[in-house]
């Protein structure tokens, strides 16, 4: 490598003795003293090595080129006269450059030297002095040697680090002088349009000054007569030219506009990140801090406009039309001989229509007339594109439910669940009475999805319109999209997750619907899925909010119907649109009237209570007879419909006695529980305060003992104050058929299949589990318990199944009573026409009673009452209590029997027949009634 010019020579020139120094060697043009310093980082200072072993040097990020001369070294060197001395050398080295890395010092001193032109790997050239004794000629000329081509070596070395910063700079000036040379450019076109703009109208101002001469000429030589004609027609063709002239001008300046108008976009984008540092340069000052470039600035503005207005589309398609109208009747206008009004509108029509400029003439007008018709396709096709967007949108947006309900007096659904169906269909038999209504369903569902699982429940819905809509209830903008503040019920549906988390879920939507400013006109269900969450939901949404605890209502019924075969039926009866149900309605004709007088007042109705005007609105459930209606009081009845029932004059009926008025004792009984819940606590209360003393509870299920005491304990249940019943706990797997063998399924008087807790959150699992432990139940117990009279059955099954397998779990279901958790209708329906089980729980009466409080908030503390463990219930009764067999009576004279014993008989059940008559019709018609019918009342509890 050659010795960069700009790059000092460095050498190291001893000092001089006359008669002992060795030839002298050619000087380089740059001499360095011993003096000589080298600022700056790359060449520091001349060092002197001592005779200390070198500590190891540190890492630097730039090579370390330093030179080390032992001055002292060379003076004595010089001016030892015939010999140099063994100690003058011994334990360092003279001289060595720091460039070429750690060394240490010893006998040998190895210099790297540079790459042998004729490759060959790069090999170093190695010099290598030994000590001993020798003439001082040879020694000198090898230290000598070995200086110059540390010399060499440092001249290469320091011409390579110069070169690189040299370079960087020759760089800098380059890119410096190129945006000066832009800068310059720029201006140069600026000044140049500039120029010829006012030239332009310095032009026209002189020509407006000769027309004016014209003018003022042709006025004078009108008024002169002596002119002759050959003079008028010259100053006629003169006028002709000048027009001419004047028309010529005026193109001229409308095609520069053009083509400076064509020019100046192109111009502006490639010297548009420009400006700034003209700017910058314009100022004398450096900005240091690093700007976006202008074109992205730009973009970003424009990215901007197009996201955040709405019309920004439509707003640059009408600048689009506007431009390319005006710029091409200006290019029209150049190239034509009409006037510019003309070539506007030709324009106009070259954009709308793209066939008109088929028959332009010339050159010039064909190009702009096809310019300007390719222009207007593009624009139609950005304008097609533009209209089939906003019509794609406006139909997405209704095919995914965004739109805007525009309702009132409909009933909202806040989530989805399986309940939704069966919900539905109770609502739209509710609303049958007024011809239909309207029911809105936001979830969080594509809406197409929504209506297909909706077409599928294959259920005439009676005029009832029901709207769905995507959405989230936690959302307020979502809940005024369906209209919130002016629907007359709202209902919060518990989502598909655990308990803790559908209720904390189902506090939210309360907490957003009490965030709705305009406020909300009818009240808000809420279905919890935990008795502990209750009174949280109630503190936050007030007055209006009523709860419904799907898991607790569903637990009480089980054991309501375990200890009262046909409980479940009635309560379907009652709770279903179908049949009868409660309604409360104020009647002033009633006032002052006895309670035991308005029984019998109402031949389509049952009146079952009094909501007490005087106490708040409290709704008294089976009220003493001597009780006197005031007024403002309401009467709660059972009836078809809130319009099918009236007050009559009161008809004349016989008293008499009850053949019993005291219950027999209960007698003890035994109970097995399959599965766990998670409120199975509060199911073991209720059993406690309905049982008889003596009873015993069997639980069978996978949780350990230990863990299962802890659980009742944190639930709040006190073990040891159990008085009536007593646990008796067995750990296996209910799907295991040698698990279940162990238990004597025969012995048990009820048995309940539990929707266990581990698989509550599958809804599809949980109900295999109960299906497949009910099956096994049954087939284990008609192995065991001995066969019966076909001809005992016959009546109950006839006609049903043929199956022996069948037929056998069927008698066997006469021996213990066994009800399941289902929890979806569907396979509910499968389960309860096999008759394998005598009644199937399911999710069905959880809708039943959202649809009923939906309907009526009221009705809610009615159902409260009848679900408790304490206060009024509903019962089954035997016919034995009321009259005798085969006694004739008529209806209203079993309810004044009824009354003896406190309770309203709400209806009954023949002997040979499967469903209860709730409500029934010909109430003082006489029949006979035997011993084995049964009476449906509400009593108060023992």
């Amino acid at each position: 490598m050659k010795d960069s010019p700009s790059a000092s020579s460095i050498a190291v020139n001893p000092s001089p003795k006359k008669a002992e120094r060795p030839p002298l060697l050619k000087k380089s043009k740059t001499s360095i003293s011993d003096a000589t310093h080298f600022p700056g980082p790359l060449f520091p200072a001349v060092r002197h090595i001592s005779a200390s072993p070198p500590s190891p040097p540190l890492r630097s990020p730039f090579p370390d080129l330093r030179v080390s001369v032992g001055n002292d070294d060379a003076s004595s060197a010089h001016s030892s006269g015939s010999s140099i001395s063994d100690s003058s050398f011994s334990g360092r080295d003279w001289v060595y450059p720091s460039f070429l890395g750690p060394h240490v010092a010893g006998n040998r001193v190895t210099v790297k030297g540079r790459r042998s032109s004729g490759g060959g790997g790069g090999n170093n050239k190695v010099v290598e002095e030994k000590k001993g004794t020798g003439s001082v000629s040879s020694n000198s000329m090898k230290v000598k040697g070995e200086k110059l081509k540390v010399e060499k070596e440092v001249k290469t070395a320091a011409s390579q680090v110069l070169v690189t910063p040299l370079s960087s700079v020759t760089r800098s000036d380059s890119r410096s002088s190129r945006r000066l040379r832009h800068a310059l450019v720029f201006y140069f076109l600026i000044f140049s349009c500039i120029s010829s703009v006012s030239y332009s109208i310095h032009l026209r101002s002189k020509v407006r000054q000769l027309e004016e001469e014209i003018i003022n000429l042709l006025t004078t030589c009108s008024n002169k007569g002596g002119v002759g004609n050959n003079s008028i027609e010259v100053l006629q063709h003169e006028d002709y030219s000048s027009f001419y002239f004047q028309n010529a001008d005026s193109r001229t300046i409308a095609l520069y506009t053009v083509i400076f108008t064509l020019i100046m976009p192109f111009v502006f984008y490639k010297y548009l990140d420009y400006l700034p540092q003209i700017k910058t340069l314009s100022k004398r000052t450096k900005n240091k801090k690093e700007e976006v470039p202008l074109k992205k600035r730009i973009a970003y503005m424009v990215d901007v406009f197009f996201s955040v207005y709405p019309y920004a589309k439509l707003l640059a398609l009408l600048f689009a039309t506007i431009f390319l109208i005006v710029f091409g009747s200006l290019a029209l206008y150049a190239v034509s001989d009409g006037s510019f009004s003309e070539a506007l509108w030709l324009s106009w029509t070259f954009v709308a229509d793209s066939g008109n400029h088929a028959d332009r003439v010339g050159t010039g007008p064909r190009i702009v007339s096809v310019s300007i018709s390719s222009g207007g396709m593009l624009i139609f096709a950005m304008m097609l594109g533009l209209v089939s967007d906003a019509i794609s949108e406006k139909v997405d947006s209704l095919r995914k439910g965004k739109s805007e309900v525009i309702e009132k007096d409909h009933i909202l659904i806040l989530g989805w669940s399986d309940k939704l169906g069966s919900l539905l269909k109770q609502l739209a038999i509710a609303n049958k009475s007024v011809g239909g209504g309207v029911v809105v369903v936001l979830a969080e569902r594509d809406k197409e999805e929504m209506e297909m699982d909706i077409a599928k429940l294959e259920f005439d819905f009676m005029g009832t319109s029901v709207i769905c809509r995507s959405g989230s209830p936690l959302i307020v903008a979502d809940l005024k999209k369906v209209s919130v503040s002016k629907a007359r019920a709202i209902i919060v549906l518990a989502s598909d997750e655990n308990a803790d988390q559908s209720d904390a879920r189902a506090l939210r939507v309360v907490l957003s619907l009490t965030g709705v400013k305009e406020g909300l006109k009818g009240h808000v269900v809420v279905e919890m899925s935990d008795l502990d969450n209750e009174p949280l939901v109630k503190l936050v949404g007030g007055e209006l909010t009523e709860t419904v605890v799907a898991h607790d209502v569903i637990g009480r019924l089980m054991i309501q119907c375990a200890l009262q075969p046909g409980l479940a039926q009635i309560w379907e009866d009652i709770l279903g649109f179908e049949n009868a149900e409660f309604y409360i309605k104020r009647w002033p004709q009633l006032d002052g009237l006895h309670f035991e007088d308005v029984l019998i007042s109402f031949p389509d109705a049952i009146p079952c209570g009094v909501k007490v005007a005087a106490e708040g609105g409290k709704i008294n459930l089976n009220p003493d007879d001597k009780y006197v209606l005031k007024e403002g009081d309401e009467i709660l009845v059972i009836a078809e419909d809130d319009d099918t029932y009236a007050p009559v004059p009161l008809p004349k009926v016989r008293g008499g006695s009850c053949p019993k008025l005291i219950d027999p004792p209960k007698y003890p009984e035994k109970i097995l529980f399959c599965g766990w819940r998670r409120d199975i606590d509060d199911m073991i209360m209720v059993l406690e305060a309905l049982l008889a003393p003596g009873s015993e509870l069997w639980m069978f299920n996978e949780v350990p003992e230990k863990e299962r005491e802890k659980k009742l304990t944190d639930g709040g249940l006190d073990i040891s104050g159990l008085e009536n019943i007593k646990l008796v706990h067995y750990e296996g797997n209910a799907v295991i058929r040698r698990h279940l063998e162990n238990l004597p399924l025969e012995t048990f008087d009820s048995i309940l299949i539990l929707a266990d807790e581990s698989l509550e959150d599958s809804v599809v699992h949980s109900d295999s589990r109960s299906l497949a432990t009910l099956l096994l139940i049954r087939d284990i117990q008609s192995k065991r318990l001995p066969s019966r009279d076909t001809k005992s059955t016959s009546l109950r099954f006839s006609g049903f199944s043929h199956s022996s397998w069948i037929r056998e779990i069927q008698q066997a279901s006469d021996k213990s009573i066994i009800i399941s958790e289902i929890l979806d209708s569907r396979t509910r329906n499968l389960v309860s026409v096999s008759r394998i089980s005598d009644y199937v729980l399911s999710n069905e009466l959880v809708s039943m009673a959202l649809a009923m409080v939906a309907e009526d908030k009221q009705i809610n503390r009615v159902l409260e009452e009848l679900f408790a463990e304490e206060g009024n219930e509903m019962c089954i009764k035997p016919a034995e209590f009321y009259l005798f067999d085969q006694e004739e009576l008529c209806y209203y004279e079993i309810m004044i029997r009824g009354r003896q014993r406190k309770e309203i008989v709400i209806g009954y059940r023949l002997a040979n027949r499967d469903h209860a008559i709730i409500n029934p019709p010909e109430k003082s018609k006489p029949r006979k009634w035997s011993l084995d019918d049964v009476f449906v009342v509400i009593s108060l509890g023992e």
